[in-house]
């Protein structure tokens, strides 16, 4: 028999919330927001894909269609960085070397160099404004410096068989033209970018240092719009947050790559979607759907 004084306070005792003893404070993210956002692109007709690299597990956390081949439009020009890269790491260019700009090179869209009055720049200075801005002039004068072939051969010698660099970039892409600036798979693209977050491309130094031309970059209207940043200054750490990422943007078109560190994990991640861009309504549910995958790894390293 049960003392009746003791019922009260047994009853309030179960009628008070408790935890499970084994429960974890927080539960691990499961990226539901990023699988539904991508998923209603998909039944709208896009082509999406993504993956997600836990940097000190290397498990791989996301992935959604990461082998198939998309264009990635100005993510590419990251090949051209590590061969840029390597090449002053063996010392095979001088960073001062001087390059000018030609009206072969000139092209419009992205970029500051074309909108300056210095003809000359060195070379360092010139893969800076393409990680910064991703410029287009810039680009090409790289591209004419070191080749296109010699990005080939980097991007073979990397062991990436779904991502390359086709074409310099052009206002307009006639028939005897690449069709795309890049293309990639995020499965490669998130472990390329794993892989330079380990100092593993080509070497520590080489792998560094396109990091750095890469941490300047001004673009976050995509995935990392959901990391709240300041655009224009996020080289150091900020609320526990640390970003690294290349974005490509044509029409039709939106990718993005990079490394996220927080006070919990880091990852490296690759997202692309390829979309009929025929209105603005349209461009915008991708860029809301982005986002959405930004909480999602937000989430996931905070």
């Amino acid at each position: 028999m049960v003392d009746a004084p003791a019922l009260p306070g047994r009853r309030a005792r179960v009628q008070e919330a408790r935890a499970p003893r084994h429960r974890a404070e927080r539960g691990e993210p499961s990226f539901a927001g990023a699988f539904q956002a991508l998923g209603e692109l998909a039944y709208g007709g896009a082509q999406v894909s993504a993956s997600v690299i836990d940097l000190d597990s290397d498990a791989r956390v996301l992935s959604i269609d990461d082998r198939i081949v998309l264009p990635t439009a100005s993510v590419g020009k990251i090949l051209l960085l590590i061969e840029v890269s390597a090449r002053l790491s063996a010392q095979a260019a001088p960073e001062l070397e001087v390059l000018d700009k030609t009206s072969r090179d000139a092209v419009g869209d992205s970029g500051l160099w074309r909108h300056l009055q210095a003809r000359s720049l060195p070379l360092a200075d010139v893969a800076t404004l393409v990680g910064a801005t991703s410029d287009n002039l810039a680009t090409n004068v790289l591209l004419r410096e070191v080749g296109l072939d010699a990005v080939r051969a980097r991007t073979e010698d990397l062991g990436l068989l779904r991502t390359a660099l086709l074409d310099l970039v052009r206002d307009t892409r006639g028939p005897d033209d690449a069709p795309q600036l890049s293309v990639g798979s995020t499965s490669e693209l998130a472990w390329l970018f794993a892989a330079l977050a380990r100092g593993q491309v080509v070497d520590s130094l080489t792998s560094s240092r396109v990091l750095g031309w890469l941490s300047l970059n001004t673009d976050l209207s995509m995935v990392a719009s959901a990391f709240g940043v300041d655009p224009l200054s996020h080289r150091g750490v900020d609320h526990g947050l640390q970003l690294v990422n290349k974005t490509g943007t044509d029409a039709g078109v939106r990718s993005e790559v990079g490394i996220l560190r927080g006070p919990r994990r880091g990852i490296s991640y690759a997202v692309s979607v390829q979309f009929s861009d025929r209105s603005i309504a349209s461009r915008l549910r991708v860029l809301d759907a982005l986002r959405s995958v930004g909480f999602d790894l937000l989430e996931y390293v905070h």
